[in-house]
């Protein structure tokens, strides 16, 4: 391949390599074996939430543009389907795997064929008192608008209920997700043997006494089917309708949207495949994917805590920040010092607490920050809520387009609005993705702000599964720009200068280009330049032909991407210089990180945002520098940590082959564990520079 076809890497394949690395945890046989099940899990969510937004636009693409671009769109979606098809391949050998070993620890995923006679009986009790209110057939007939009655990403069983000599009545039962998926069945005492049964084949048991208070019939036949729709909608921003009112339209609008694929048992008959196919209006095969008995396979992310306890990783409790020993209340402990906390290895419930105190701390004014994605039960919303009733002034911008959340939004914002806080919606076209919470005090009858800048959600759950930077401080030249990002929430039409924090979409693209050029020209003159960057997602064109410009005049570039990279690493006069690796582990990589050598003066930032074009012009993201030497050099330490892995680390090249970043006889370094015994304080850091890692790529 010529080196111009390989200057970007395409990102929906880039993707695919990434959930590709997923499904090696749940291969990786060192990895615990019901934590290979919920990996597989994790796969599955992965490729829906794929084939709802990123086929879906090829898809949109290949329909709707010009030749050319159609043409590209159309042999991509074939390459997609090619790649879905061997990775689905490998993900049902590796399932069947999973499954002997399973029953070889005692445990056994079984179906209702394989029940026996007081398991039928106690299955049938179970279902009348637990789950038949929850079922409700809908019959198929030519009065049934399918498409708008199919719920998306749900799993559905097709039934055909058969009669000698009459015409077959169809219907669908959808698997209601609001009951547990995993059944313990009864055993005998002293039995060591588990048997668990899947919510689905409760009901495969259970169909004839659904359908038999209606029907008459000589036998049943039922087969699942999924369904997956096109997760983009449209906001309109027409001035007679607010941008609340805008998101509940177009969250209906998705509701009914065109299917994307359809999934189905790929043991159903012909014939009850073209009912389905007529009932959704699908015309093309390219729509359709076979699948397994079994479709949600989302759902084993739930698998239950059963057998021994090696069957799952160790539990790591989330440590205490010494920073805040010996303080009676966070405040203080911010004010004497930045204190950084890198999640999930520390405890989220700092943020909360603090949150907690400043809604009642008689000294604090006024509370702003900006809100993505929170928790079910949200201890962030509940503190916020206190401090308007304590008299405290509250600002909370509140995402409305944050996808697939959008609905909890609407309510929450409903809920904070209810309650007295002054709720926005950030701006039309612009979504504010920035991790940012102001707090302002009067001390000594003046104002003094301090604020919370990271790279993750104020969301409970997602800190103990995500890692992300947060950082307290109360320094003057960050709280002061820190406040005017919410001004420029409120008032996008002002003009804001921001000397120190990274904006987008105001001065991130001529910041980043600016250190990236001064690490050009340091190697131009000969002195040591280096770029080491740890993000999401390396998307964005300009960018990567900014690297390949720092390649090609001597700058080291070192790069940790979790998910796509379409930047092509190792290509001689375009890359040579360049290394990534991608860690895939317990816990899901989420931070992001610039760290730019400046001629020894090293400048390193944690942000919000990932170098991908929508971060960099289309949302409100905040990247904040760190100036305190500790905290510095504690984000340096656990990024060279992370270049040392090899264990999790996998080489991102051209190739995408995800091959394991192995050195000749060196211990195992898992760089997980490791942070773990660096932030306790049992870990003293050898060599784990990027050099270090040079001669394993």
């Amino acid at each position: 391949m010529l080196i111009e076809q390989k200057q970007y890497l395409d990102r929906e394949l880039s993707w695919l390599s990434f959930n590709q690395r997923v499904l090696q945890e749940a291969q990786d046989k060192n990895v615990p074996l019901l934590e290979r099940l919920r990996f597989l899990g994790i796969y599955s969510s992965n490729i829906d939430e794929f084939y709802r937004v990123r086929v879906a636009s090829v898809r949109r693409v290949a329909f709707l543009s010009q030749l050319k671009q159609k043409e590209a769109a159309k042999e991509l979606f074939v390459a997609i389907q090619d790649k879905v098809k061997q990775l689905q391949d490998e993900f049902d050998h590796t399932y069947q795997e999973l499954l002997a070993q399973l029953s070889e620890n005692n445990i056994d995923l079984i179906n209702e064929k394989q029940l026996n006679e007081f398991h039928q009986q106690w299955l049938t009790k179970y279902f009348q008192d637990q789950l038949s209110s929850h079922i409700h057939p809908l019959m198929i007939t030519d009065k049934i608008n399918l498409i708008e009655q199919i719920k998306n990403d749900c799993t559905y069983l097709m039934v055909e209920i058969r009669k000698v000599d009459q015409p077959s009545h169809f219907a669908l039962v959808e698997v209601p997700s609001e009951v547990p998926r995993f059944i313990e069945l009864p055993a005998p005492d002293k039995i060591v043997q588990k048997n668990i049964i899947l919510i689905d084949n409760i009901i495969r048991h259970c169909l004839p006494q659904i359908f038999n208070v209606f029907y008459d019939f000589d036998s049943i036949r039922t087969y699942s089917i999924k369904l997956t729709r096109d997760a983009e909608f449209e906001v309109h921003g027409e001035i007679n309708q607010s941008l609340f009112e805008s998101v509940s339209s177009g969250l209906r609008t998705r509701l009914n949207a065109e299917p994307v694929r359809l999934v189905y048992d790929r043991k159903m008959p012909e014939s009850m495949l073209e009912v389905l196919k007529k009932g959704l209006k699908i015309k093309s095969n390219k729509r359709l994917n076979e699948g397994d008995r079994y479709l949600s396979f989302k759902d084993f992310l739930q698998f239950p805590s059963i057998g021994a306890s090696t069957l799952e990783y160790e539990k790591l409790p989330a440590l205490n920040h010494d920073a805040f020993n010996g303080h009676s209340n966070l405040t203080a402990a911010i004010k004497e010092q930045d204190i950084l906390l890198y999640y999930p290895y520390h405890k989220f419930n700092y943020f909360t607490e603090w949150l907690r105190q400043s809604a009642f701390d008689p000294q604090v004014t006024q509370i702003e920050i900006c809100l993505y994605r929170v928790a079910k039960r949200s201890a962030v919303i509940a503190a916020l809520i206190e401090a308007v009733k304590n008299g405290k002034k509250v600002h909370v911008n509140i995402e409305l387009q944050a996808r697939f959340d959008e609905e909890a939004n609407i309510q929450w914002a409903e809920k904070l609005s209810n309650a007295g806080v002054e709720v926005s919606y950030g701006i039309n076209n612009l979504k504010v993705h920035a991790k940012l919470c102001v707090i302002t005090r009067k001390e000594d009858k003046k104002l003094a702000r301090y604020a919370h800048i990271g790279s993750g959600n104020f969301n409970e759950k997602n800190a103990t599964i995500y890692t992300d930077f947060s950082l307290f401080t109360c320094a003057p030249e960050i709280t002061k720009e820190a406040a005017q990002v919410f001004k420029f929430i409120k008032h996008p039409y002002l003009q804001f200068e921001f000397k120190h924090l990274i904006v987008s979409p105001s001065n991130s693209r001529h910041k980043l280009t600016e250190l990236i050029d001064k690490e050009i020209d340091f190697a131009e003159k000969g002195f040591p330049s280096e770029i080491t960057l740890k993000l999401n997602n390396l998307v964005d064109d300009i960018f990567i032909q900014k690297l390949y410009q720092a390649n090609n005049a001597g700058v080291k570039v070192t790069l940790i991407i979790r998910g796509i990279c379409a930047l092509a690493t190792g290509i001689k006069g375009q890359s040579e210089n360049i290394s990534a690796i991608s860690i895939v582990d317990r816990y899901l990589e989420h931070a992001r990180v610039y760290i730019f050598s400046n001629g020894g003066e090293q400048r390193v930032y944690i942000s919000s945002a990932d170098w991908m074009t929508r971060n960099i012009e289309r949302r409100i993201e905040v990247g904040c520098p760190i100036y305190c030497p500790k905290v510095q050099k504690s984000i340096v330490d656990i990024i060279n940590i992370q270049l040392s892995d090899n264990c999790k680390a996998r080489i991102l090249d051209a190739e995408q082959a995800n091959k394991y970043l192995t050195c000749e006889n060196e211990a195992p370094f898992r760089s997980q564990m490791v942070i773990y015994d660096y932030l306790k304080g049992e870990y003293q850091q050898s060599d784990t520079s990027p050099e270090s890692i040079k001669g394993c790529l």
